[in-house]
Formats: structure tokens, C-alpha cells, sequence
């Protein structure tokens, strides 16, 4: 009997990424809001910094971020907002890490949760990807459910290699 499998990856398309940095930048610097505020987005590898004129202008600037990232399927989970802080002039700081990729916690974590919707399925942890084989495709579909309903995974998940 064939058996079907997929992968679970969290990751994220790093062009996407500049194209909503892109996109954010633009609308910031065409808004009435945000005028003489000298708003900027910083992307340093694994962390965004949103500086502005104020806390409350650079939470705001956070906002326009995620509205932009919704639209190019960016998942809300995959930036992690630290709190507001205020910088030098009273200007405000926001650091944004990217939180993407799976640690060997949250993978154990992840076997769990799929083993608990059917035992019926086998689950590999390869590296920072998990490999779910079944010999039953409408119980692999179920823990692909299963997973994308719960809300309280740190991470965005993606679903891969399906076979």
C-alpha cells in the first residue's frame, strides 16, 4: 500500500519580505500622519528596527508594516515586536525580530499535537522540518487542519512536499 507524506517548514520568502519593507516605506512617507517624522524601517538580518518620532508614531509605523505584510501573505506570527522604547530626542524605537523556523522544542511540541489527532501517522523530525507519513490521505489532511487552526504556535507554519 503507497504511503503519502508532507513536510512542516516554517520559513518565509525573503523577497517578499523587501517588497513589503518596500511598500511600508512608501506609504509612510505619503501619509499626512506621518509627516516631518523621518520614520524609518531598518532591516539588519534577523531584526527589522522601526524608528520614528514618537512611541506612539512608531507603533503606528508597526501597523502599516503588518497591513503590508498581510497582503503579500506574510503571516502575522512571522514578526515578534519588542516593546516601544524611546531612543535619543525623544524619538521611538521599535525592534521587530523575525520569527521564523522550527528549534527542536517546538518541533517535540509539534509531534505531540500531531500524534494526538491520529496515531495512525508517523512523524520524523529532520533538522528544523518535520516529515508526516501516513498511509491514509484524509488523516494527513486532518493534521494539516489540525495544525493550521491552532493559534497558539508561535510560528508560521507551512506545508510542503506533499505526496
Amino acid at each position: 500500500m503507497a504511503e503519502y507524506s508532507f513536510d512542516v517548514v516554517s520559513e518565509f520568502n525573503p523577497a517578499e519580505l523587501t517588497n513589503t519593507l518596500d511598500q511600508a516605506r512608501r506609504e509612510v512617507g505619503t501619509r499626512f500622519d506621518f509627516k516631518d517624522t523621518a520614520t524609518s524601517y531598518d532591516h539588519r538580518g534577523e531584526v527589522i528596527v522601526i524608528e520614528s518620532a514618537s512611541e506612539d508614531r512608531a507603533r503606528a509605523a508597526l501597523q502599516v508594516l503588518r497591513e503590508k505584510a498581510a497582503r503579500r501573505q506574510l503571516s502575522p506570527k512571522l514578526f515578534k515586536a519588542g516593546d516601544p522604547k524611546t531612543v535619543g530626542k525623544g524619538r521611538g524605537q521599535i525592534e521587530v525580530s523575525l520569527n521564523a523556523g522550527i528549534n527542536d522544542d517546538l518541533a517535540r511540541d509539534l509531534r505531540k499535537r500531531i500524534q494526538n489527532v491520529s496515531a495512525k501517522v508517523q512523524v520524523r523530525i529532520q533538522g528544523d522540518q518535520l516529515r508526516v507519513t501516513s498511509k491514509d490521505k484524509d488523516t494527513l489532511q486532518s493534521v494539516i487542519k489540525s495544525l493550521r487552526d491552532a493559534e497558539d504556535i508561535p510560528v508560521p507554519l507551512q506545508f510542503t512536499n506533499y505526496r
